[in-house]
């Protein structure tokens, strides 16, 4: 079963050397279980911060989180995070990396009644991302766009019922980025589990998710939520249909009111 959120009043104020910051206020935020939901805003209005709460990495100020009804108060069980950097460790092989995970929770490959069936479901994981007879090179060997594929598969491997990405596909060219996402969602309708999605870029939040939340500057609110209603499996000509388009200017319309693009 995929995992169900609820953030009630999300407020996060850092402490730095020069006085408060806040990042958050008033943040409102409903996931239902299999649900892909893209979190779009500028840069530093606190999309990350609420990922990292969500995750149990950080905790908010004031309000609470709630996974599957239940306030969370550690690490949120059943999640794995794929960051902006791949973070492979460099001294691993492709396969030992995926397999990492299950290593750090007593899940060791080398025992021998997990041996066969981790390393499979890893090399199926590698193979479904386009990864096939990659399995015994290392980091330094693969491309960025190759590298990203590993660490959302070091993620599944984990069985995840809730997947948050932290702007995964930011460091990559257009051509990779762009097969990404379809790797992504062919990920997604395959296993089912619920998704938070930060990104900066509007079009790859409406071509990903089911709903997308707009933020505003620092301290980020919560401008808008927007469900989406394009039809899945989703393809490259998903982005021609009159609803992507109108999703993407509903988007860039609420921008550029807030002041967030300013056309010339």
């Amino acid at each position: 079963m995929s995992t169900k959120l609820e953030l009630t009043n999300i407020e996060k104020v850092f402490k730095t050397k020069t006085g408060d910051v806040k990042a958050l206020s008033n943040i409102f935020l409903s996931v239902e279980p299999g649900e892909f939901l893209a979190v779009v805003g500028p840069s530093g209005c606190g999309k990350s911060t609420i990922m990292r709460i969500i995750a149990g990495l950080d905790k908010p100020t004031n309000g609470t989180v709630e996974i599957n009804d239940k306030p969370l108060k550690k690490i949120a069980d059943g999640a794995a995070v794929v960051f902006q950097k791949d973070v492979l460790l460099a001294w691993r092989s492709v396969l030992d990396n995926v397999l990492f995970p299950l290593e750090l929770k007593g899940i060791t490959w080398l025992d021998r009644k997990n041996k066969q069936t981790n390393r499979s479901k890893a090399l199926e994981l590698l193979e479904s991302v386009g990864l096939k007879g990659f399995e015994d090179k290392y980091p330094h060997e693969l491309s960025g766009g190759m590298k990203q594929r590993v660490s959302i598969c070091r993620a599944l491997i984990q069985d995840p019922k809730l997947l948050l990405m932290d702007e995964p596909f930011g460091a990559l060219d257009a051509l990779t980025r762009e097969q990404m996402m379809y790797d992504l969602l062919k990920l997604s309708d395959k296993y089912g589990f619920t998704t938070v999605f930060i990104t900066h870029s509007i079009e790859e939040a409406v071509f990903l998710s089911d709903k997308v939340v707009v933020m505003s500057e620092r301290p980020g609110t919560i401008l808008k939520e927007l469900p989406i209603a394009l039809q899945r499996p989703r393809h490259g000509s998903t982005r021609e249909e009159p609803e992507f388009n109108k999703q993407v200017q509903n988007i860039r319309s609420i921008f550029k009111t807030q002041g967030i693009i300013a056309e010339i």
